[in-house]
C-alpha cells in the first residue's frame, strides 16, 4: 500500500471497466491505480472495484492504508499470491498439521466442554463435507495428521483464484485453523462466528483474569481482519 504519511493527491475517484475487457479498474483523477509493486491493478468485478473506489474516496488529508482493507487484499492477490501460488497453497495446506481445533485443553472442565461443543462440530463438518479427517489431541504435544487429510485440504484450495486465495489466507492465518477458514469460505460460519470460535481460549482467560489494553487492541485487529476478508469474499461473488 501507499505510505501512510503521503498526503492525498487526488480529488475524484471512479471505478471503470478496463479498456481491454479484462475486468475493472479504479482511477484517481483519471489515472489508473497500480499495486504497491507497480503491477496493473485489475479487479474481477464491478462490486469490488466500487468498494475499493469508495475506500480511496473516503481518505482524508492523508492516505491511511489500514483503512483500506479491500485495497490491501486485492493488491496482495496480485503482488504476492499470483507469483507465489504454489507456496501459498503449501502454506495454507500446512495449517492442517497444527489446526487450532485439534489441540484441546486438558482442564479446567468448563473450558474443555466449551472447546468440544464449538470445535468438534466443525471438524465433523470438514470430515463429512471434504474428507478432511483430522486427529484431536489434548495439551500441546503435536499430533501427526494423515497425508490423506492434507491432500484433501490441498485439493480444495488449489482451484481457487488469486483473489479467493488472498481472502482464504487471511481467514486461515488469523484464525489459526484451516477448518475455520474453509467454513467461512463455504458459508458454514460467518466471519464474526469464526472470530468467536477461534478465540475461545482467549475469551475464557479474559472472563477469569481480565484483559489488558494491548490484548484488547490485538483482538480487535484480528476481528477486523476476519470481517474484512469475509466482506471481500462476498464482493467477489457478486
Amino acid at each position: 500500500m501507499v505510505n501512510s504519511s503521503i498526503k492525498r493527491f487526488y480529488k475524484n475517484v471512479t471505478a471503470v471497466p478496463d479498456q481491454n475487457g479484462a475486468g475493472f479498474r479504479v482511477h484517481l483523477d483519471g489515472r489508473a491505480v497500480k499495486t504497491p509493486a507497480k503491477a496493473e491493478f485489475v479487479l474481477p468485478n464491478q462490486a469490488l472495484a466500487d468498494q475499493i473506489a469508495a475506500e480511496w474516496d473516503a481518505q482524508g488529508e492523508h492516505i491511511v492504508p489500514a483503512t483500506m482493507p479491500h485495497m490491501q487484499l486485492a493488491a496482495t492477490a496480485i503482488d504476492r499470491v499470483a507469483p507465489n501460488r504454489a507456496t501459498v497453497i503449501a502454506e495454507l495446506t500446512g495449517y492442517g498439521r497444527s489446526d487450532l481445533l485439534c489441540y484441546r485443553a486438558q482442564y479446567p472442565d468448563d473450558l474443555v466442554g466449551r472447546q468440544n461443543e464449538q470445535w468438534q462440530p466443525l471438524l465433523d463438518w470438514a470430515a463429512g463435507e471434504f474428507s478432511i479427517v483430522l486427529k484431536v489431541t489434548q495439551g500441546v504435544m503435536p499430533v501427526v495428521q494423515e497425508d490423506a487429510a492434507l491432500l484433501a485440504i490441498q485439493d480444495i484450495i488449489e482451484p481457487l483464484d488469486d483473489h479467493e486465495l488472498a481472502a482464504l489466507h487471511t481467514l486461515i492465518t488469523v484464525s489459526g485453523s484451516v477448518v475455520i477458514g474453509l467454513a467461512v469460505f463455504h458459508g458454514r460460519l460467518d466471519p464474526a462466528q469464526a472470530f468467536d470460535i477461534s478465540q475461545i481460549d482467549e475469551s475464557y482467560a479474559i472472563e477469569n483474569w481480565g484483559e489488558d489494553a494491548e490484548a484488547t487492541a490485538r483482538r480487535e485487529r484480528l476481528r477486523h481482519e476476519l470481517l474484512s476478508a469475509g466482506a471481500f469474499l462476498d464482493l467477489l461473488r457478486q
